[in-house]
């Protein structure tokens, strides 16, 4: 067992004062989260009743949050998808042989990412109407999701292929590979495991991001729990705003989370999948996994 390069195994001592300063954290969040409650429940805000009306059907309030999370989830899933596969391309493109083509992916990029999301999305959605375009909302939405994302998710990409030794890609071409190929079998999918968590967190940041459609009068999440607010404030005040509110916060962190454990529970199979087949190249004798010289000189 090698010791750690960056910093000293901690001895008893150490141990027991990192026990000690987790104890007290956890203590001090116990601590803030009970002074939250209380104050909360000196408002009313835990009510029952209040919290009530995000189940009842005859409010209206569970019908508008699933239609608008649909809607939420449309448009990231758009977003996700065309973004990645954009993005994979510009990464391509300014890994590419041809200045060209590395200096047309390379501004696309550096303007993209220069650009905050919601100019672009208010470009797609106002302007372009005075040139004879037309975008709906969701389309602008969705369009400027996958502008901005595409570029960062390309910088991802080109980072995690470049972090593969590149005695690799040389092993490749020495035997007649074509660089298609070496990027498609070689490189890809090496770094696709290594760049899975930082491409995990990136595709949350735009699921998140969606909520920028309110401004635009796209219907998602945040736009229905502020309908909804709008809904009930002339009969019943501001009585309701709190749960609807909390109620999109936690279905924007229950979708994260799922997010999250399934780019998880891919990564640990990629893992598993990896480890078995060089085990079980290991397991081969040497001549059969040198391409087999040795077997044809004993028969």
């Amino acid at each position: 067992m090698t010791a750690p390069v960056l910093f000293d195994i901690p001895g008893p001592k150490a141990r027991s004062r990192i026990r000690i300063g987790t104890g007290i954290g956890i203590l001090l969040i116990l601590g803030l989260i009970a002074v939250v409650l209380i104050r909360l429940g000196n408002n009313g805000q835990l009510d029952p009743q209040r919290w009530a009306v995000l189940f009842d059907p005859r409010t209206g309030v569970p019908q508008t949050l699933w239609r608008t999370l649909i809607n939420t989830l449309q448009v990231a899933a758009v977003g996700m998808v065309v973004a990645t596969i954009v993005g994979l391309l510009l990464a391509v493109g300014r890994l590419s042989d041809h200045r060209f083509v590395r200096w047309l992916t390379g501004l696309y990029i550096e303007f993209f990412r220069a650009i905050p999301l919601l100019v672009v999305i208010f470009a797609l959605y106002f302007l372009l109407p005075k040139y004879g375009i037309r975008p709906t909302a969701f389309q602008a939405l969705a369009g400027g999701l996958i502008l901005y994302n595409s570029a960062v998710l390309a910088e991802i990409f080109r980072a995690g292929i470049l972090s593969i030794d590149k005695g690799q890609s040389e092993a490749a071409f020495g035997i007649g590979m074509r660089k298609s190929q070496v990027m498609t079998q070689i490189l890809l999918p090496q770094a696709t495991r290594r760049m899975l968590p930082v491409l995990v967190a990136q595709l949350v940041v735009l699921l998140k991001d969606s909520s920028l459609g309110f401004i635009i009068g796209y219907f998602e999440l945040l736009r229905g729990a502020r309908s909804l607010v709008e809904f009930f404030t002339p009969r019943f005040g501001s009585e309701y705003t709190f749960q609807l509110y909390v109620a999109a916060g936690l279905i924007y962190i229950v979708i994260n989370v799922l997010l999250s454990t399934l780019a998880r529970y891919i990564e640990k199979r990629t893992r598993r999948s990896t480890k078995a087949a060089v085990a079980e190249e290991a397991d081969l004798p040497t001549e059969v996994a040198m391409g087999g010289s040795g077997i044809s000189s004993t028969v």
